[in-house]
């Protein structure tokens, strides 16, 4: 845990440097580039070798596809409890990411001119679903539930098996209620070079979604361009802005919330106004830390993930919000909107404190697929346009083209492009 003021010497520099991060760590590309290459050229084989290799688990090409038995069974594994959440949190997914799918418009801007736009839905999509450390099962409901309420016809996912070949039933359950079409049981950068490549067993996709540990984000940015993808995305991370009135048993549980993650390269920041603050809320994390079963991952990113930043003001805080990008920015003030207000890049912004950032990773509606290490400078979060194709219209009668015909026979002699002027021309003269 590493505290920073900013009326220290190198202040600067040290918010510098913690928000210039990568989203990954670049000496892994090699041995992600090499494992790609081997299911381009080795296609199932290459699947099979790796399942055994990373997950433990002993496949064939028929075992790659989940049964519908073993969908079927997965319910009866479940508490109504437990299926009662996950259909509540698709339900508030499905309803935020219909409200927000892109309607087809036109308009005519000048006499004898129609411009306008159309959306059409992919036909096939790929969702990664880690299963590493934990069973995302809220990361089925934020990607294939989005995926479906856009109306993409074929949701395939990946999601690595237990050393048994099975894969949690109740990431079976929420992929079957979100409406994925085939599931496969491979993970990590195999999983998703199958899904972007194809091999013999499986169809490629159109694009890919969804997070993943260090490994599956460099395999994405390395599968870009033989395949769409939503963003290129690190570890999860979370930053706190909190005025002197904030409760610090709540930021550290948010700062915890994120500690927890499992890879080791998560980060928490909290930024304060309040020096008092930081001594507060190192307290409440030390306290609240000793309670958790996962200590050993918490402790990973507290030796070198976890920051308390005091700032002169909330001005102040914003700024080096706005330069960290966070993928999850909590505001936990008095008047949390002038904040956000403020604020000019952040995956997704959380205001209050009755607004905790899990809320977001569950069932409040967006989607928690965030862009991380700054990249949401760039980024937005995965939403439901991001299943869609868009493709611009455009008609002009003959008395509109008479009246720009000049327009494309002058941009053509100054391209040098001769026969796109007389394309406009030829039609007038």
């Amino acid at each position: 845990m590493k505290k920073l003021y900013y009326d220290s010497p190198g202040f600067e520099n040290e918010l510098r440097a913690l928000a210039d991060r990568p989203g990954y760590p670049p000496e892994i590309e090699p041995q992600v580039a090499a494992i790609i290459d081997d299911v381009r050229r080795e296609g199932n084989a290459a699947l099979v070798k790796y399942a055994a290799k990373f997950d433990r688990v002993e496949l064939d090409p028929a075992r790659f596809r989940v049964t519908d038995e073993e969908i079927d069974a997965a319910a009866a594994l479940l508490s109504e409890r437990e299926k009662k959440a996950i259909d509540t949190a698709l339900s508030q997914v499905r309803d935020f990411a219909l409200a927000t799918v892109p309607r087809a418009w036109s308009a005519s801007p000048r006499a004898g001119v129609m411009l306008g736009e159309k959306f059409t839905p992919m036909d096939r999509v790929g969702v990664y679903i880690p299963g590493g450390t934990a069973p995302l099962v809220s990361t089925v409901l934020h990607t294939a539930g989005i995926a479906g309420a856009a109306g993409v016809r074929e949701i395939v996912a990946a999601t690595p098996a237990n050393r048994e070949g099975k894969v949690h039933p109740a990431v079976l359950y929420a992929m079957r209620k979100a409406g994925v079409t085939e599931i496969y049981r491979l993970g990590g950068v195999y999983g998703v070079a199958a899904l972007a490549l194809g091999t013999e067993s499986i169809r490629k996709v159109e694009k890919l979604v969804g997070p993943g540990n260090a490994y599956v984000t460099a395999a994405k940015k390395l599968l870009y361009g033989k395949v769409a993808i939503d963003m290129v995305a690190g570890p999860s991370e979370i930053l706190v802005i909190a005025d002197a009135e904030a409760n610090p048993e709540f930021i550290a549980a948010d700062l915890l919330s994120q500690a927890e993650h499992g890879s080791g390269l998560e980060q928490a920041v909290l930024v304060t106004t309040d020096r008092a603050m930081i001594d507060r809320v190192e307290a409440a994390f030390q306290r609240q830390k000793a309670t958790l079963p996962k200590l050993a991952t918490v402790e990973r990113v507290e030796a070198r993930g976890i920051f308390l930043i005091h700032v002169a003001d909330l001005e102040q805080a914003a700024r080096v919000a706005s330069a960290y990008a966070p993928e999850h920015l909590e505001i936990q003030t008095a008047n949390p909107e002038a904040v956000a207000a403020k604020i000019t890049a952040a995956g997704a912004i959380f205001l209050g404190a009755w607004t905790p950032e899990a809320i977001g990773d569950f069932c409040a509606g967006p989607s928690h697929v965030l862009p991380t290490a700054s990249s949401a400078h760039y980024f937005n979060g995965l939403e439901t346009v991001s299943f869609f194709r868009r493709t611009s219209l455009v008609k002009y009668d003959e008395a509109a083209l008479r009246r720009e015909a000049g327009i494309v026979e002058c941009f053509g002699e100054m391209e040098s492009l001769a026969a796109h002027g007389r394309a406009g021309t030829i039609r007038v003269k």
